[in-house]
């Protein structure tokens, strides 16, 4: 059964950019691959954050992972810095990683523009996602287009690593990039992102999720609702194609191209569709939510079935590098 490792931050909220993007297809991939998912709060701490939240957001976001399907009973489910051997395999992997390689990478060149200083942490943070990767010697990594550069840089890191240490110890990871490559925000400002403000989430309810859709960007072109509009230019029909039905992605289609429709009625058939779609999920977070403890525990579980991978990793790394193993008790590479 090949493996798959895929990564999300604790934000706190799932969204349904989240949801369409990655943790849907996660979903899918665990009933035929052995997952491993992490909330990935080392990651989280490369730019600016509220340290006094960070512990709520990582249990909101496995609570909201649960909720969406993530089952333990399938895969596992885990915080990255509950399991050391991460950072420990990332400061290995910085020893065969070029700086000019990171230096390339379009999301540091992005987001240093945006700090006043540029950290150490944010230029090796593709280091980590290849230590979190290759860790659990994963076959398929599901990403979104914005990641298939950090993929490549895993698979080169594996090869160099490889090639200096021990022959085909690492595989070199595929990326596997799911249906919904990129949900636009509701502002049309871009991806769909809880620091924008433009997002809808999974857990909302029904009136919160009309809250949000109500003053959505739509088609320019219509001003007013005798105006007719080009539905494959408006998010509001991308996202009906995700929550509607057929006959109802039609329908709209139909009804924009012909001013048949005002854009507010089209929102409010999109609205009540996703409130339907995610029922199921708020009546999970509802149960997940009378029993905190529940939550925690199969964090810690998760991150338990993790290190015992981890460590069996890094004691071939260890060994295969010259390391001394501790009191010669590490257990020897299968």
């Amino acid at each position: 059964m090949s493996r798959v490792f895929s990564g999300i931050q604790p934000s706190g909220e799932l969204h349904i950019g989240n949801y369409l993007g990655a943790v849907k297809n996660w979903v899918e991939l665990q009933d035929s691959h052995e997952c491993f998912i992490c909330i990935v709060d080392y990651h989280a701490i490369t730019q600016a954050y509220e340290v006094g939240t960070l512990q709520r957001r990582t249990l909101e976001m496995a609570m909201g992972l649960l909720a969406a399907g993530i089952d333990p009973g399938k895969c596992v489910l885990f915080v990255q810095s509950h399991v050391v051997e991460h950072t420990e395999l990332a400061w290995v992997f910085t020893t065969v990683t070029p700086i000019g390689e990171l230096e390339r990478m379009t999301q540091f060149k992005d987001k240093s523009r945006r700090q006043e200083s540029v950290l150490a942490g944010l230029l090796n943070y593709p280091v980590l996602q290849a230590a979190d990767v290759l860790l659990y010697k994963a076959d398929l990594v599901p990403v979104g287009e914005d990641q298939v550069q950090h993929v490549e840089l895993m698979r080169e890191v594996a090869r160099k690593w490889n090639a200096k240490y021990h022959a085909g110890y690492f595989p070199e990871p595929q990326a596997d990039i799911g249906k919904a490559k990129r949900i636009q925000g509701l502002d049309g400002r871009g991806k769909m992102s809880k620091s924008l403000g433009n997002t809808i989430g999974i857990l909302d309810e029904p009136d919160q999720i009309w809250e949000r859709i109500r003053p959505a960007k739509t088609d320019p072109a219509r001003v007013r609702r005798t105006d007719p509009g080009t539905p494959e230019i408006c998010n509001m029909y991308a996202l009906h194609q995700h929550f509607s039905s057929p006959p109802v992605v039609q329908e709209v289609a139909e009804k924009c191209r012909t001013a048949g429709w005002g854009c507010i009625e089209c929102k409010r058939v999109l609205a009540d569709n996703i409130a339907e779609a995610f029922a199921p999920m708020r009546q999970r977070a509802k149960e997940l939510a009378e029993a905190p403890e529940r939550v925690g525990q199969i964090l810690a579980e998760g991150a338990e079935k993790a290190r015992v991978v981890a460590r069996e990793t890094m004691a071939g790394v260890r060994a295969h590098m010259g390391l001394l193993p501790v009191a010669l008790r590490e257990p020897a590479e299968r």
